[in-house]
C-alpha cells in the first residue's frame, strides 16, 4: 500500500508538469457479476465497493501513469456482461489496444464462456489487440473454487492470451495485471514509432526533392497531432518497469 501511495504521489506531481504522451484504450469484458467494475475501481482508484451494482451499457475509467518517463493515460472501458447489452458494447471493441477477459474462479460457467468472449473480441477488435485472461476472486477459500489456475493457464496458452489470477477485494495482482498489459502496449507503440520513422527516412531518401505529400500510416495506430496522442497494440510477454 505504501508503494502504491508513493506511485500515486509521483503521478499526481507529474499530472500538472507534463502533457499526456499516449492514450491507451483497454476493454474489460466477461460475464455479469465476475467483478469487472471492481477490478477497474481497484486499479484506477484503489477502491472496492461491497454494494457495487451491475454495469448498464458501457462506462469507462481512467488512470494516468508514467511509463519510461512518458505520460500515459489508460482509458479502460467497462462493458456490461448481460447478454442484452452485447450488441451495444460490440462497437466499443474497435480501437482497443488491449483487452481483459474476466471470469470468476468460483463460477465455472463464467470460465466456460471465455472462448466466446475471446471470439467476439477478435471479431470486433484490431487483429493485434492483446488479450489477457484474468481469474477474479482468487482470494476465495479453496472449497469454493470451481476453476483451477492450471486449467485456466492451459486455456490461455491455447488461445494465445496472457493469464493471471487476481482479487479485486484484496487488490492482489490487480496492479500487476493492468501494468503488464499497458507496458506491452507501450513497447509496441515505441517499436512502431521507430518503424514509422525509419520508413519515412527511407522514403525520403528515395524521393529526394520530389515533394511528395503521401501519408504513411500504421495499422492499429492512431496519431492525433493536435494533442500529441498515439495509440497502438501488442502481442506477448513483457517486463514491467513502471515508475
Amino acid at each position: 500500500m505504501v508503494a502504491r501511495q508513493g506511485k500515486e504521489a509521483e503521478e499526481a506531481r507529474w499530472e500538472g508538469e507534463a502533457e499526456i504522451d499516449y492514450v491507451f484504450k483497454v476493454v474489460v469484458v466477461g460475464d455479469s457479476a465476475v467483478g469487472k467494475t471492481q477490478l477497474l475501481a481497484r486499479f484506477t482508484r484503489d477502491e472496492f465497493a461491497l454494494d457495487s451494482k451491475s454495469t448498464i451499457g458501457v462506462e469507462f475509467q481512467t488512470r494516468t501513469l508514467t511509463l519510461h518517463r512518458k505520460r500515459v493515460k489508460a482509458q479502460i472501458w467497462d462493458t456490461a456482461g448481460q447478454e442484452r447489452y452485447r450488441a451495444v458494447t460490440s462497437a466499443y471493441y474497435r480501437g482497443a489496444l488491449g483487452a481483459m477477459v474476466v471470469y470468476d474462479v468460483t463460477r465455472r460457467a463464467t470460465f466456460e464462456h471465455v472462448a466466446r468472449w475471446v471470439e467476439e473480441l477478435r471479431a470486433h477488435a484490431d487483429g493485434s489487440t492483446v488479450v489477457a485472461l484474468i481469474g477474479n476472486k482468487a482470494d476465495m477459500p479453496a472449497g469454493r473454487r470451481e476453476v483451477e489456475a492450471d486449467e485456466a493457464a492451459r486455456l490461455a496458452e491455447e488461445q494465445g492470451l496472457f493469464f493471471s489470477e487476481a482479487s479485486a477485494l484484496t487488490g492482489d495482482n490487480v496492479e500487476r495485471a493492468f501494468l503488464t498489459l499497458l507496458e506491452e502496449v507501450f513497447a509496441v507503440v515505441s517499436r512502431r514509432a521507430l518503424e514509422l520513422d525509419e520508413a519515412r527516412r527511407m522514403r525520403g531518401d528515395q524521393e529526394q526533392g520530389d515533394g511528395a505529400g503521401e501519408v504513411l500510416s500504421l495499422k492499429g495506430t492512431h496519431l492525433d497531432v493536435g494533442s500529441i496522442t498515439e495509440t497502438s497494440a501488442l502481442k506477448r510477454t513483457s517486463q514491467c518497469a513502471c515508475s
